[in-house]
């Protein structure tokens, strides 16, 4: 076991890690650049390094001076939480060559999944079922109008590399392929450095369906049940919960195999989450793979009982997995939402001082969160500034400790989405588990 891990993260992900390091006896060091000096996962840690700078280029994105740290630190292992460096292939690579174990998959895996066109020949390969289009980049216009008139309209025009629904769009019909094919090529380089675009067809009132699965060095492999993820705004996911309320114990129990195999046939080690889109039929679709711990973790812990980081942190220290696919069993139901420092009507960031803090303690209820009251909320990095996440015997009874909860958490001095969230708990079709990732523009308004 590592005696000491650096945590190249911040907010409310370096305080979780922090949390298991301390269960595991293992000293944690963080690091933060100049807004965040006094957020609270600065104080938890052991030992707390400024890395200077206030944008992520110049503080959680500069290698050379994590790397710094991390060799004056004296740590064994680094922990790339998720966002910034957790998908970096250069990254992973560099820990190889500063003799310092990289708390994730190997580069060339990172690089293979990086890759959303490699990443679908991969699991084609592994058989698993991939949506209908190309495996290959769209080049021209004229080749995304064949391809789109042979799987049929409407497609989704997507960027290779990157995320975020960034260099993504919905194409209705040939009239408008052409003009989506150069804007978001465009886009794509801007913000990945890469234009490559594929296409695909999409699939119809889909749920959002993902697969959490561990890997360790000795060829073992699990999977941790699924978790729907499908309420999302511009692509990006705002609740999630375990198990999903769409899947039948056979569709559960088939994309759990298939997730498995995948693991094994890619050699894949540590934690990781296969995506799916279903559809109302159970006919199931790789999206793509995420290497690294999901944001919406916590549920998959909640009803399982297992520490994913702790998980993390065992496979890369080379331990066996301890855990048996035949022992591991749903309890229960848990449900995750982001609170975001934004306008609930526009979605823009919500920049600010928190001026009061309330956040609920129940029994029930789980707070993944560094915040606290005073602390600044810049413009620098992502809005998301907290996770809560409920616990109940079933769905209805974790829906409704989340109304509960979320009617009790309270954020003065800044906007938050926690009124949208409210609308989402209280709406019918979420409480029926009517989740489709259309869902937000559907049925809820913002007025």
């Amino acid at each position: 076991m590592f005696q000491s891990i650096l945590i190249a993260n911040r907010g409310e992900i370096a305080s979780r890690i922090i949390q298991t390091c301390k269960l595991l006896n293992i000293k944690s060091v963080a690091v933060y650049s100049e807004p965040d000096e006094d957020s609270p996962y600065v104080e938890e840690a052991d030992v707390a390094y400024p890395l200077g700078g206030s944008r992520v280029n110049e503080s959680y994105l500069n290698m050379d001076k994590i790397f710094e740290i991390a060799k004056e630190a004296e740590v064994e292992a680094i922990h790339p939480g998720y966002g910034l460096l957790s998908e970096n292939a250069s990254f992973a690579r560099r820990c190889e060559e500063e003799g310092i174990t990289f708390i994730g998959p190997t580069p060339e895996v990172i690089e293979k999944m990086g890759s959303k066109l490699s990443a679908r020949t991969a699991m084609e390969e592994a058989g698993v079922p991939i949506i209908p289009g190309t495996n290959t980049p769209v080049e021209t216009a004229a080749a995304a109008k064949e391809i789109a008139n042979e799987i049929g309209y409407p497609v989704m025009v997507k960027a290779s590399y990157g995320g975020g629904g960034i260099g993504m769009e919905i194409v209705q019909s040939e009239s408008d392929l052409e003009k989506a094919i150069e804007s978001n090529a465009h886009r794509a380089e801007q913000f990945f450095g890469n234009g490559t675009l594929f296409i695909e067809k999409v699939i119809e009132d889909a749920h959002h369906v993902e697969i959490q699965v561990l890997g360790d060095h000795h060829g073992n492999a699990v999977h941790l049940f699924d978790r729907e993820c499908s309420i999302q705004r511009r692509h990006q996911k705002v609740i999630e919960e375990a198990p999903s309320p769409l899947l039948t114990e056979e569709t559960r129990k088939e994309m759990g195999e298939k997730a498995v195999q995948a693991v094994k046939s890619l050699g894949y080690r540590n934690a990781g989450t296969l995506e799916f889109l279903v559809d109302e039929n159970q006919n199931y679709y790789f999206l793509e793979m995420n290497t690294r711990l999901q944001v919406e973790h916590p549920v998959t812990e909640e009803i399982t009982g297992i520490d994913l980081v702790e998980q993390q942190i065992r496979i890369a220290s080379g331990e066996e997995l301890a855990i048996n696919q035949e022992l591991v069993q749903i309890q229960g139901h848990a449900i995750e939402v982001r609170i975001y420092a934004e306008d609930p009507k526009t979605f823009f960031p919500s920049p600010g001082t928190i001026e009061d803090l309330i956040i609920p303690k129940e029994q029930f209820i789980r707070n993944d969160q560094s915040i606290k009251k005073g602390f600044k909320i810049t413009p620098f990095y992502d809005p998301m500034v907290a996770k809560l996440i409920v616990k109940g015997k079933d769905r209805a009874e974790a829906i409704s400790r989340l109304e509960t909860a979320l009617s009790m958490y309270k954020i003065e001095g800044i906007k938050t989405n926690i009124p949208l969230l409210l609308k989402i708990a209280a709406n019918e079709a979420f409480q029926n588990g009517n989740t489709q990732t259309s869902f937000i523009q559907e049925h809820i308004t913002n007025k």
